[in-house]
């Protein structure tokens, strides 16, 4: 007898998601581009465990603290899910006393209770790409860097001219709260106030920074005149104008990390993607000089609500203000957020070792949001897997062998030359059959063997999904004798139009008739094969 089914609901967690198929595709993708760039700087990668002692984590969040995922007692120790890769990193140093300098790299998955949206990569459980410059250097080298490998990564995803990466610096906004008037117990609640303004206005993060933090309302006032103000060295420059932030110690600090800054910027040739924002505080605890984030077209909510507004919305639909098990995909009052954040943190290490300090600043890429963005802004992607050429055989009747021998020795070359290749299993398939499979997991090239192209040492190499007026619709005869060197050749021609399609459609999005002449290029040089 068959096993009774479960009484309860099968699902995946709330804020979790499984991966298959063309998303897998997709991310691995991800994965690799940023992986190429940190390899291309230097980067080694190093592993933590998923899990760390709950006092680990304890105290380097600031309200973030809550979302912790805390795991029961066991065998003696409270250990908590990791929150990022950040703090078990600065952990890991504290450990490794004779690692004074690393340029490290981690892809892993972390864990936090937020109210989640999936669709649009806020999860629970989720990955983040790290790297981080840990050790004594001349001062904002390894920051300068940092933003480089920023515009690498987002240049590599094609993500040209569709983001930017927004600077700060913990000086400078820890001097502009004092010069403002707040009390140095309050700068670090009011830092988390201000780090809302991408997503609440201005009114609602100043009640809370009055009616819920206690600051005084004429020092909110002042701090907002502020905090509006964005730019890049042009802002450095008015600044420093102020005679009364000019006078602040920690803002005369973070005016000469910020010069320096911009003239290593300039050198690395990454300061085009670059906007000095003042409302950027970042809410964590641990930053210490430079912060940045990373922001696109889907970072921001459509709907900017204001507090009252989606206290009303709640009410209406029978639910609760700030319900933290909704999954709020489809709520307009919420954007994807930024996709990558960061920077330095000089005293995380110390809270650790005690006397010995490990200065570090870096960058954490999110995954899943980043994977959301690409996803809705390119066209559907129907790979399934990344295999490059299915091996077919043609023919039928009695007499037909299906010719698997000839199948299996085609695939073991290709095999042996580093070519993802694949063929049904079936001893004598059906061509329907065969391209059926091939278009399922959207391979691009199909290798067509039959009996009479086979004695005369041929077979015909086909790209899929071709037009029907195009040339080689049906494909083109090969010689087995030059398999491996026709089957590259073709992959790297696919390639080259495949990215030039891709930056039509990117150009399209920003340029406009630009994008158009790009597609009409890339179509012209199809046809021209």
């Amino acid at each position: 007898m068959a096993p009774k089914a479960p009484k309860f609901e099968i699902k995946t967690p709330k804020g979790t998601r499984d991966w298959s198929g063309p998303d897998m595709v997709l991310r691995e993708k991800i994965f690799k581009t940023i992986t190429d760039v940190f390899k291309r700087h230097g980067g080694i990668t190093i592993d933590t465990p998923v899990f760390e002692l709950k006092e680990i984590l304890a105290g380097k969040y600031g309200e973030d603290s809550k979302l912790i995922y805390d795991l029961a007692d066991q065998g003696g120790e409270l250990c908590s899910l990791r929150y990022d890769l950040t703090v078990p990193f600065a952990r890991y140093l504290a450990m490794n006393k004779n690692v004074t300098q690393i340029k490290r790299y981690h892809i892993a998955k972390v864990y936090r209770r937020d109210q989640p949206a999936v669709k649009k990569g806020r999860m629970r459980e989720f990955y983040q790409c790290d790297f981080d410059i840990a050790g004594v250097y001349d001062p904002m080298i390894p920051d300068a860097e940092i933003i480089r490998i920023i515009n690498e990564v987002f240049e590599g995803l094609g993500w040209q001219g569709k983001y930017t990466i927004k600077l700060n610096s913990r000086k400078i906004l820890d001097g502009l709260f004092q010069v403002c008037g707040v009390p140095d117990n309050l700068i670090r609640p009011i830092s988390s106030a201000v780090d809302k303004l991408d997503k609440m206005p201005w009114a609602d993060v100043r009640k809370e920074m009055v009616d819920e933090k206690g600051l005084a309302p004429e020092v909110a006032d002042k701090i907002g005149t502020y905090v509006v103000l964005k730019g890049k060295r042009d802002l450095l420059e008015k600044l420093k104008q102020d005679e009364d932030l000019a006078a602040n110690p920690s803002m005369q600090q973070g005016f000469a990390d910020m010069d320096l800054l911009f003239t290593y910027l300039e050198a690395f040739k990454a300061d085009h993607t670059v906007s000095f924002d003042l409302s950027l505080a970042r809410g964590l605890d641990y930053y210490t000089g430079v912060i940045y984030e990373v922001v696109t077209e889907g970072s921001a909510p459509k709907v900017s609500a204001s507090g009252e507004a989606k206290e009303k919305d709640a009410k209406k639909k029978g639910g609760k203000t700030g319900d933290a098990e909704e999954d709020r995909s489809d709520d307009p009052t919420l954007g994807i957020g930024s996709v990558a954040a960061g920077g330095r943190y000089d005293n995380l290490v110390g809270m650790f070792s005690g006397k010995t300090q490990v200065p570090c600043v870096g960058i954490s890429f999110g995954i899943d949001r980043i994977f959301s963005i690409t996803q809705a802004t390119q066209k559907k992607n129907e790979r399934r897997n990344e295999v490059d050429v299915f091996v077919m055989a043609f023919g039928g009747g009695k007499d037909f062998t299906g010719l698997l021998k000839e199948r299996s020795k085609v695939c073991a070359r290709l095999w042996d030359a580093g070519i993802k290749a694949e063929f049904l299993y079936k001893v004598k398939p059906k061509l329907q059959n065969q391209f059926k499979a091939a278009e399922a997991g959207g391979v691009p090239f199909a290798l067509i063997l039959g009996e009479d192209e086979l004695a005369q040492g041929k077979a015909k190499l086909k790209e899929m999904g071709l037009p029907d007026d195009h040339p080689l619709k049906e494909g083109e005869l090969i010689s087995l004798d030059n398999l491996i060197e026709e089957v590259k050749a073709r992959l790297v021609r696919k390639q080259e139009l495949d990215n030039i399609t891709e930056q039509a459609e990117g150009l399209k999005v920003v340029g406009g008739v630009k994008g158009e002449e790009v597609k009409a290029a890339a179509e012209t040089a199809q046809s021209a094969e």
